[in-house]
């Protein structure tokens, strides 16, 4: 079982990312053990923890980047299978589940090559079968949306790197993913570029974007949090609404984490 206590310990809104006595490792590193964690509809959750703690491999899991060996991890009504059913070929189900699921990296992995409005383009025409220019109108407006129009037609190159983590998430949102994932964003950014992001976050969170975030961004979690989960060593050890884990945490673990991070 999770090790956590508290008194929040599932959304109000119905799941669409449903996950029971999961179970991950890498050889003999046990990373995520026994994580129960129900994510609602329209819910931001933000996961929090030390380096090395199971948090990205938590949401790689969700979006089948990373294979789970036992449990049970359901993503909007589908079931995400386990290593041993993708083995045997039992995964027909996760390319569905990947069109509903966005994921931004801590590096852009934008294409070097591609403009931006084509970075944004490509996926839908390639994977959902977009007409070109439909998907062209749809980028142009994505990227307006994340304070880029007037950059559509740089290359990456010729972008800052906050501009190019904003041309990531409107790459993710060009696909009308019901779920959108970030592993931590901002990490890879200069400090002053950290704030035109979570910028863009804070905005998809008041459009009811359900969102899960890892994010070492403590003020910015406390802020746009539904609920924040503290993961230790691979276990859930509390979870609750910001106001209980910033500044009612329950764990001395927790207590001593936050303490370390609070300060810098």
């Amino acid at each position: 079982m999770s090790a956590f206590q508290s008194t929040t310990t599932a959304p109000a809104r119905d799941a669409i990312v449903s996950i029971a006595r999961l179970n991950k490792s890498f050889g003999s590193f046990h990373v995520l053990k026994d994580v129960d964690l129900d994510v609602g509809r329209g819910e931001v959750l933000v996961v929090i923890g030390a380096s090395g703690s199971g948090k990205s491999t938590l949401i790689r899991c969700v979006n089948g980047l990373e294979m789970y060996q036992s449990g049970r991890l359901t993503v909007d009504g589908f079931h995400m299978p386990t290593q041993a059913d993708r083995e045997i070929g039992g995964d027909r189900e996760l390319a569905e589940i990947r069109k509903g699921v966005g994921m931004v990296f801590q590096q852009f992995n934008l294409f070097p090559h591609m403009s931006a409005i084509d970075n944004v383009a490509i996926a839908p025409i390639r994977v959902r079968g977009r007409k070109p220019q439909d998907a062209r109108d749809t980028a142009l407006r994505l990227l307006e949306r994340v304070g880029l129009r007037d950059h559509a037609h740089k290359f990456p190159g010729q972008l800052s790197g906050g501009q190019q983590q904003r041309v990531a998430i409107a790459r993710s949102l060009a696909m009308e993913p019901r779920i959108m994932l970030f592993d931590e964003p901002t990490s890879a950014l200069d400090p002053e570029m950290v704030g035109e992001v979570l910028d863009v976050m804070r905005e998809l969170a008041r459009e009811g974007m359900t969102m899960m975030i890892v994010t070492h961004e403590m003020g910015f979690a406390r802020e746009v949090a539904d609920r924040v989960v503290y993961i230790d060593h691979g276990c859930i050890l509390e979870m609750g609404a910001p106001a209980e884990i910033f500044d009612r945490p329950a764990h001395e673990r927790t207590r001593t984490f936050l303490s370390r991070v609070l300060r810098h």
